[in-house]
């Protein structure tokens, strides 16, 4: 992560080690929901083959917007991100996550005025739906 103090409100997160297409989707929800540095059309792309992949994102929770609905998202794998900001900036957008995904700490590291977690995400198990 990085070592500059991000403001009170904002998050970054750092995706690595998933599909394109897992990043695109975790980034659309986040997006859906705050102001971020993030263009629109911004879509995550695959490099080569044998090369690590990053992708990053700054999320202001304080700027929410309407957002995803809690439906399901579907992602192929688990995901893990690497979350950093101010300790309620964490606490807000992870909530927003738990929202749509499953979410495990897996650990982290908090400091005076920003905590840096590690989170794992997963699908949510489908909804079973009940007949009346």
């Amino acid at each position: 992560m990085s070592e500059q103090t991000l403001p009170a409100s904002q998050v970054q997160v750092v995706l690595s080690d998933c599909p394109a297409a897992d990043a695109r989707r975790l980034f659309d929800v986040l997006s859906g929901r705050f102001a971020s540095d993030r263009e629109p059309g911004d879509r995550p792309q695959e490099t080569e083959e044998n090369r690590p992949t990053v992708w990053t994102g700054t999320f202001d929770t304080s700027h929410e917007g309407a957002g995803v609905t809690a439906q399901e998202v579907g992602l192929s794998a688990p995901v893990t991100a690497d979350v950093q900001g101010g300790h309620l900036a964490v606490k807000v957008l992870r909530e927003a996550l738990a929202e749509v995904f499953t979410v495990h700490e897996l650990g982290g590291d908090a400091g005076d005025q920003e905590i840096q977690v590690q989170l794992r995400l997963e699908s949510k198990p489908p909804r079973e739906s009940r007949s009346a």
